[in-house]
């Protein structure tokens, strides 16, 4: 064992058991444990809020080699229930780093794993699907464990969003959401310095999502999840953003029923489960998917042209693409691993929402063009 480890135990509702050793000290945390293919970017995957109420395992076997720091974030705070990895790296080398990986784990109090056979767990996974786990490095009983992964939260019917959502508008200002000077009722939009007015939906919105916005003139309003669609209508903005989040879409009902006002007044473009709450307002349906999409490395098939663009995803639900019955909603892009939905639009409405992530551009920016699709459109009306 390196310094400060402690033996830890990882449970999974279906009764196996993982052994491994903690890097954080002492810890207890129940989620689902999911697998991220990515070899690199844990800093980023740390702090996505989609993986709001999950157990990250990594399937790159050495993780926290270049250390952390201040800039690599995707929120304000670190959002996964635990981080399970093969082995540890203690002594980072990096000319950007500040501080390890198990320190900032610690100083948020979220379990570092290590020493977990990653390769056998991500199998089970894709076998028997991401399931219900528990960790602990002070209750070594398995048939305890077991019991306590069983007894946590199932992630179908769950709704993550209220969690990670801004609690109060904020304005996206020099990288970072700030909170508006006297509140909504007095919000007025910036003389236009840039060229278009976005609302941004924050269902968990990732922080370079903001950025790829910025860079093409947009102005940013960063609204709490519950918002409702006249409020929207109120703040007249030029096109309205759906971001990523966690949880099960088909439980974000106040969502669903926002977008569906919005449908037809100005251009419209989701991420992910923005993606998802769009085909449940345009009358589709969600499932869960066995063990989901999670990594840098999902080849992605755009229809319209017969492009494969390599795309970064983080999802474990789906719109079934079957239920999909309005003859002007055209299907764009589909997972050539599974042939699972990717992207949709309309064909009268100026709308359109990908499952993937464009502004991480694994490609590296293969589906950057997506967010000059949505600029194209505000320049339109």
């Amino acid at each position: 064992m390196q310094t400060g480890e402690t033996k830890a135990l990882l449970a999974l509702e279906d009764g196996k058991i993982f052994e491994g050793r903690s890097f954080t000290g002492h810890c207890e945390s129940t989620g689902e444990v999911v697998f991220n293919t990515s070899m690199s970017g844990y800093q980023e995957i740390l702090t996505d809020p989609s993986y709001c109420g999950q157990m990250v395992t990594m399937t790159y076997p050495l993780i926290g080699n270049y250390g952390i720091n201040d800039e690599d974030v995707e929120s304000n705070r670190i959002q996964v229930e635990a981080l399970l990895v093969k082995e540890y790296q203690e002594y980072p080398s990096n000319w950007r780093s500040q501080m390890t990986l198990g320190d900032y784990l610690k100083a948020s109090d979220i379990p570092g794993i290590e020493g977990i056979d990653t390769r056998a767990l991500t199998r089970h996974i894709r076998l028997q699907g991401a399931m219900k786990a528990a960790i602990s490095t002070m209750d070594l009983d398995p048939d305890s464990l077991v019991e306590r992964a069983r007894q946590a939260p199932d992630m179908i019917g769950r709704d993550l969003v209220k969690e990670v959502t801004t609690s109060d508008p904020m304005f996206w200002k020099d990288g970072r959401p700030v909170p508006l000077d006297g509140g909504i009722d007095k919000f007025q939009w910036p003389e236009r310095d840039r060229l278009y007015r976005v609302v941004a939906m924050d269902y968990g919105v990732k922080f370079n999502i903001l950025r790829s916005l910025e860079k093409r003139g947009c102005t940013i309003l960063l609204m709490p999840a519950s918002t409702e669609s006249k409020a929207i209508d109120r703040l007249d903005p030029d096109g309205l953003f759906l971001s990523n989040g966690p949880g099960d879409p088909a439980a974000v009902t106040y969502a669903v029923d926002a977008i569906r006002g919005q449908i037809g007044k100005r251009p419209v473009f989701g991420i992910c489960l923005g993606h998802q709450l769009m085909g449940l307002a345009l009358g589709g349906k969600t499932f869960k998917l066995k063990f989901g999409h999670r990594g840098g490395n999902q080849p992605v098939k755009d229809l319209s042209t017969g492009k494969v663009e390599i795309t970064s995803q983080n999802h474990g639900f789906c719109v079934d693409m079957e239920s999909l019955k309005d003859q002007d909603v055209e299907l764009t892009h589909i997972n050539l691993n599974d042939n699972t939905l990717e992207g949709l639009k309309h064909r009268k409405h100026p709308l359109f929402s990908v499952q993937y992530h464009p502004e991480a551009s694994p490609g590296p920016r293969d589906a950057s063009y997506l967010f000059d699709r949505f600029v194209e459109m505000m320049g339109k009306d």
